[in-house]
C-alpha cells in the first residue's frame, strides 16, 4: 500500500496538464477562482479513474482513431489554457481572458487529457495489495483523491502566491508566459510520445 502511495504522489505531482494549469491559472486570477477549476479537475480524474476501472477506457482507447482526437483535443486545448494564461496579466494583447475557466473546463481537461488515462490505468490495473479487488479499488480511490486533493491545492497556492504578490504588469506578463510556455512544452512531450508510440 505505501509502495502505491508513493506511485500516486510521484506521478501526480509530475508536471502536467493539471498541475501546470492549476498553477497557471493561480498566477492568473488567484486562489478563490482557480478552487472552481481545481474541483472541475477533481471531478474529472475521478470520473476517468471510473472510466479506466470499468473497463470502458481500455474499450475506446484500443481504437486508434479515437485515441488521435483525444490526443489532438488534449492538445489543442491545452494550447487554449496557455493562451488564457500568457494573455492574462496582458493588457496590450489581442486575447484578454476576462473570467477564468471554471468546473467545466476543468472536467473538461481530464476527460481528454491522455496523462490522466496513462496515470489512472498504471495505479488501478498495477500495485494489488488486497485480496478483495472491491476492498482494494476503494482503498485506491481513497489514497488517490487525499494525496491529489492537496497536491493540486498546493500547486493552486503556488500560483496565486505569485499573484497576491502585486508584481508589476510587465512581471505578471512574464510569470504567465513562462506558465504558457511550461504548458506548451507539456505538449509538446505529448506529440513526441504519441509519435513515438506510433511509430512502434
Amino acid at each position: 500500500m505505501l509502495t502505491f502511495a508513493a506511485a500516486v504522489f510521484f506521478l501526480i505531482i509530475t508536471p502536467g496538464p493539471g498541475v501546470l494549469s492549476t498553477a497557471g491559472l493561480g498566477a492568473a486570477y488567484g486562489f478563490r477562482p482557480g478552487l472552481r477549476y481545481v474541483t472541475g479537475l477533481f471531478i474529472g480524474t475521478n470520473l476517468v479513474a471510473l472510466a479506466v476501472i470499468s473497463g470502458v477506457a481500455a474499450i475506446v482507447l484500443s481504437v486508434p482513431v479515437i485515441r488521435t482526437v483525444l490526443m489532438v483535443a488534449s492538445i489543442g486545448y491545452l494550447i487554449y489554457l496557455a493562451s488564457r494564461i500568457a494573455f492574462a496579466g496582458s493588457r496590450i494583447a489581442f486575447i484578454e481572458a476576462k473570467a477564468p475557466p471554471a468546473i467545466l473546463a476543468g472536467i473538461a481537461l481530464q476527460a481528454i487529457n491522455p496523462k490522466a488515462y496513462a496515470v489512472n490505468t498504471t495505479l488501478f490495473a498495477g500495485f494489488p495489495f488486497a485480496d478483495s479487488l472491491v476492498f482494494e479499488t476503494i482503498a485506491k480511490l481513497l489514497i488517490v483523491n487525499a494525496i491529489w486533493i492537496p497536491i493540486h491545492l498546493g500547486w493552486l497556492y503556488a500560483g496565486a502566491s505569485l499573484h497576491r504578490l502585486n508584481l508589476s504588469d510587465a512581471a505578471q506578463r512574464r510569470i504567465n508566459i513562462l506558465m504558457a510556455i511550461s504548458m506548451l512544452l507539456v505538449v509538446v512531450l505529448a506529440l513526441y510520445s504519441g509519435l513515438k508510440t506510433n511509430g512502434t
